[in-house]
């Protein structure tokens, strides 16, 4: 049984997220969404937020496969915590060639680090290359559409933190 490792900050999912969780799943038996936890950067949604949106976004697009999915927080290097958790793959989606220079670095330290566990690079499909979280939070908080470029429980979430920022 091979476990993968997907790490990222996930504030919010998206499609492109899910598009390479997807993909890793034709690949590994088992993959670990895992949630990056920083102390110095402020998430629009909190840990459990994002956990709550990965889990409902699943059972969504994947309600077979949601026994094969779990999700994680980590606050420590990345492949401590592949390590931790049992996993010999970790899953980095790639939009274009600046994410690929900047994830081979990645890979090539992370390899450094844990020889035992190997980075696999899955590119993302057409329709999904272009979404980051990033422009999704502030294409929403301007106001715009971002049905397409978001599961529908994240746009639920996201129409209802950024209408009370309280939330």
């Amino acid at each position: 049984m091979t476990t993968a490792f997907y790490p990222g900050s996930f504030d919010p999912m998206t499609n492109g997220h899910l598009d390479v969780l997807v993909q890793a799943l034709n690949v590994a038996s088992k993959v670990i969404v895992a949630i990056g936890i920083h102390p110095g950067k402020k998430p629009l949604f909190s840990f459990e937020e994002r956990a709550e949106l990965i889990n409902r976004s699943l059972a969504d697009a994947l309600p077979k496969k949601a026994a094969d999915i779990s999700v994680v927080s980590f606050d420590n290097l990345v492949v401590d915590a592949a390590r931790k958790h049992g996993a010999s793959l970790l899953v980095r989606g790639l939009r274009d060639g600046t994410d690929l220079d900047y994830e081979m670095q990645m890979a090539g330290m992370n390899r450094q680090m844990a020889p035992d566990i190997q980075t696999l690079f899955l590119p993302a499909g057409t329709a999904s290359r272009p979404i980051t979280a990033t422009l999704v939070r502030q294409i929403a908080s301007m106001g715009g559409n971002v049905s397409a470029f978001v599961p529908p429980a994240v746009l639920e979430a996201l129409t209802g933190k950024l209408k009370d920022p309280a939330k």
